[in-house]
């Protein structure tokens, strides 16, 4: 895993780092320079730069550039500078590097343009001439200009990834550790290409975590031959109604648990849906609870008998809202003993009642919540847009005031138990469709049949789930893929993480 730290974490950091390590002037040569090397530019080359340490680093790169005899020029937002970065920017000066401003420049000109605006300091709203400066590195590179952002693209809100007015880049160059923002809200739409380079600044307080394929080696590993079934799991998903039968979409919940390593798996439906979803069934078993106006009749022995043996359940998925689902949704969370995943209605019905909101707070079992943002508000009474602009903060508080273990979905997914934070950056806009949720849902039950721990399971959902959209949309395309698509992917996934864990060995 990699460190990601808050814009305030990387404040401190850098802080300490420059009063007990190195001085804050040796700090951002060592940064340009990193930045230089991560450079592939064709010249000739804009480096835009605006008042802050980021403008500072620019100055840096310039001269490298300069004294490397790579055509660049300097395009200047402001005359205001650091007392480091001035002091870069007249070794620019004496070197003879071009200098501009940028309300005489036409960016366009140019083949590629460094974007160093705005750092991690940026919050709020972009105003003039930060604006303009770069809605004109935009339109440069619409018209063909490369755009590399040193640390991070300005506008784009180092700790949410959110804002309006962003510079899209080709590459963008984290410095010192990735920040939140490079990987939540927006921060895909802009970051094509995203790498980071240490410059050796010390970790001062809290870091969540990118997750990436090694980390979960221990999940998805070989199995023995002297294994049977009951090794892996029996879990259960329980859902659907007549208003929201989706048949296929059940079936695919079941099989992406299979795909994803459960012994059994087990769909526990309304027996008024049950002739539509069973000829989807082949691999996994049914099981039928009374039904009433097209949805669930709370049955303490029909729910028990079906739960018998199941290590977790999944449930709210295409369930509805009704007085009986509040029953059933109370009763697991009064047991003790098996895992649970809440999703959907299951939420929702949660959301609408202190009662059960009392009850999630003192169940004992491990618990794991699913919901994207508009879930979310219902659940913490969060506004969506406070919300996107602190989504860590808000699933932190929520998680350590529950007990439970919170995945927030977005174009990341947090995942977090209160305490740890961590970042799973696959997934795409192709995932952005009917289901797709659902099938979450079927792989986080799979997992949990074999893996103790809800928070491992939680991130290697959301990991496998998110890496088997972006191979679907490769295939497909962001427009046409469906949840299916995602399911269909899913062994591939797998099959990644599972060679990455040889490839450590």
């Amino acid at each position: 895993m990699q460190s990601v730290l808050s814009s305030e974490i990387m404040r401190d950091s850098d802080r300490y780092t420059c009063e007990n390590v190195v001085s804050s002037r040796e700090l951002m040569y060592t940064a340009g320079k990193e930045i230089f090397a991560s450079c592939e530019l064709k010249a000739p080359v804009a480096i835009v730069c605006g008042s802050g340490n980021n403008a500072g680093d620019g100055y840096v790169v310039a001269s490298l550039m300069k004294k490397d005899g790579i055509d660049c020029s300097l395009i200047l937002l402001s005359d205001k500078r650091s007392p480091d970065g001035q002091y870069y920017f007249d070794i620019c000066k004496d070197l003879g590097v071009d200098i501009k401003y940028i309300n005489d420049t036409d960016l366009s000109e140019f083949a590629s343009v460094i974007d160093c605006i705005f750092g991690i300091g940026f919050h709020g709203e972009v105003n003039e001439p930060e604006k303009s400066a770069i809605n004109k590195i935009n339109k440069a590179r619409e018209k063909g200009a490369y755009v590399l952002s040193a640390d991070i693209n300005s506008g784009l809100d180092s700790d949410s990834g959110m804002g309006e007015t962003i510079v899209t880049s080709d590459l963008t160059v984290s410095v010192g550790y990735f920040k939140s923002g490079h990987f939540l809200g927006k921060a895909k739409d802009h970051i094509k290409k995203l790498v980071n380079c240490d410059i050796g600044i010390k970790i001062i307080g809290e870091s969540y975590y990118l997750v990436e394929a090694d980390d979960l080696k221990n999940v998805f590993a070989e199995r023995k031959n002297f294994s049977n079934k009951g090794d892996f799991g029996y879990v259960a998903l329980l859902g659907g109604c007549t208003s929201y039968s989706g048949a296929v979409k059940l079936a695919s919940m079941a099989y992406a648990s299979m795909r994803c390593g459960a012994g059994v798996a087990k769909l526990i439906i309304p027996r008024e849906i049950s002739e539509s979803v069973m000829p989807y069934i082949l691999e996994n078993t049914l099981s039928v609870i009374d039904s009433q106006n097209g949805g669930f009749v709370f049955n303490e022995a029909q729910l028990s008998c079906a739960l018998k043996g199941i290590k977790s359940v999944a449930i709210g998925m295409g369930m509805g809202q009704s007085d009986e689902n509040a029953k059933i949704v109370k009763y697991l969370l009064g047991r003790e003993d098996i895992s649970l995943i809440l999703d959907a209605d299951a939420l929702n019905t949660i959301a609408f009642s202190e009662e059960l909101k009392a009850c999630l707070k003192e169940r004992k079992a491990p618990t794991l919540l699913t919901p994207h943002p508009k879930e979310f508000e219902r659940l913490s009474g969060i506004s969506v847009s406070d919300i996107l602009k602190s989504p860590i903060r808000f699933a932190k508080d929520f998680a350590l005031k529950y007990g439970l273990t919170l995945l927030l979905k977005g174009a990341s997914t947090v995942i977090t138990d209160g305490r740890e934070v961590y970042i799973v950056d696959k997934g795409c806009a192709g995932m952005a469709t009917a289901g797709s949720g659902d099938v979450l849902s079927g792989v986080l039950a799979g997992i949990s049949g074999y893996t103790e721990n809800i928070l491992r399971t939680a991130i290697a959902g959301a990991y496998v789930a998110g890496l088997a959209g972006e191979y679907a949309q490769s295939e497909i395309n962001s427009i046409s893929m469906t949840a299916r698509d995602t399911v269909e992917n899913l062994p591939k996934a797998i099959s990644y993480i599972m060679k990455s864990r040889k490839e450590t060995i």
